[in-house]
């Protein structure tokens, strides 16, 4: 057997990529070939299994919608030739057999998008030619035959596809990502919660909430601050963690808003796990996201965790039992969110810890090998 995986930017340390990384080992120890198919290869993790670098020449003079395109025409291309049973990808391609819809559904987004902007910047999206050309590459895809299943992090994520496509319900496989529990856990409080706070310049005794996240505009830091201003507590802190290149743009709000010495912005870090363990409360008061990783975490690391209905990760929190949910952008209602368990109880924490008890690494991964093996077994003939 022979399957190709699709990755335009290929990184061994991507979500995406250690997510099936154990499934593809597996399946190679059974004698299946793997190849990865990108544009792009960081190098690590993937010398295991042969690449195809799919770069046309003329696509780094086309801007983005061209790269994107001319990436697509190449692996199409290849899935024309059969020289694969199965094709995965994780881009918006027509023809691929299986798409893992990580990054959940760009017409959803846009749409939650637009309830932030205003009636200029909802014009400038409408007529962009990228999100054109992935709006109509997603439609494209999903109701394109050779499409064979669709990898979904979430139930709300399959059904938005199964609501919005149309795609029938024994397609979509619902495979959560999985968390490491022993990578992350309660005890890094102890190891790292004095010195990391010392670091910043946060008090000891102050109560801690904490973002995980890049793109700071889709993931709510903006909502977080306005929320924060309002909360009534002026002794809670806030740890920003995540890259963003508008960061100045937020610490400037920070500071209209009287609370610069409130909140600290970390930038990209190379290791999470000392903020999860400084920390009392965290929250991502995010526009939309499928399933974030920096959930899960927190809830392994026994973090109660506020998020928004329009996060995927929603589906595990127990309201005032392991976290808190509210709406995108309502302000009022996410500063009660957080005066309610900035200072969660032991049997929070004990909740939080055990809402992802059975998402692991392991549990997704054999869920993976399973979808790939009933597809190869049953391919249709060329």
């Amino acid at each position: 057997m022979k399957l190709a995986l699709v990755r335009q930017k290929y990184t061994p340390f991507g979500g995406a990529e250690r997510f099936v990384e154990r499934a593809l080992g597996t399946l190679a120890a059974q004698g299946t070939e793997v190849t990865l198919l990108c544009r792009e290869w960081s190098g690590g993790g993937a010398g295991a299994f042969p690449i195809d670098i799919c770069d046309p020449a003329y696509a780094k003079i086309m801007g983005r919608k061209g790269r994107d395109a001319s990436f697509a025409h190449a692996v199409q291309a290849i899935i024309a030739q059969h020289r694969f049973d199965l094709v995965q990808s994780h881009e918006r391609i027509p023809g691929c057999h299986v798409f893992r819809a990580g990054d959940g559904v760009h017409a959803t987004w846009l749409e939650l998008r637009g309830r932030a902007q205003n009636a200029a910047q909802r014009f400038a999206t409408r007529i962009h030619p990228w999100h054109r050309y992935v709006l109509d590459a997603e439609a494209a895809m999903f109701r394109h035959p050779d499409l064979r299943a669709v990898i979904c992090n979430s139930r709300m994520v399959r059904d938005d596809i199964r609501q919005r496509f149309g795609v029938a319900e024994d397609r979509l496989h619902l495979i959560h990502n999985g968390v490491d529990a022993e990578h992350f856990h309660p005890g890094l409080c102890e190891e790292h919660r004095a010195e990391l706070r010392a670091q910043w310049h946060i008090p000891a005794t102050a109560p801690l909430l904490l973002f995980v996240g890049s793109g700071f505009e889709r993931k709510g830091v903006a909502t977080l601050l306005d929320a924060l201003a309002v909360m009534g507590r002026r002794d809670v802190h806030l740890l920003v963690v995540g890259k963003d290149k508008r960061q100045p743009v937020f610490a400037r709000q920070a500071a209209r808003l009287g609370l610069a010495h409130r909140v600290h912005f970390a930038g990209p870090q190379p290791d999470v796990r000392p903020f999860y363990g400084a920390a009392d409360l965290f929250c991502l008061p995010t526009l939309y996201d499928p399933f974030p990783n920096a959930a899960l975490e927190a809830l392994a690391c026994g973090l109660p965790v506020v998020t928004t209905t329009t996060c995927g990760a929603a589906e595990l929190i127990e309201p005032g039992v392991n976290g808190g949910l509210c709406e995108a952008l309502d302000v009022s209602a996410l500063a009660q969110q957080l005066a309610a368990l900035v200072e969660p109880t032991v049997e929070q924490r004990a909740a939080a810890r055990a809402s992802v008890k059975m998402l692991t690494p392991e549990n997704a991964a054999e869920r993976l090998l399973g979808l790939y093996s009933s597809l190869l077994s049953r391919r249709p003939p060329l």
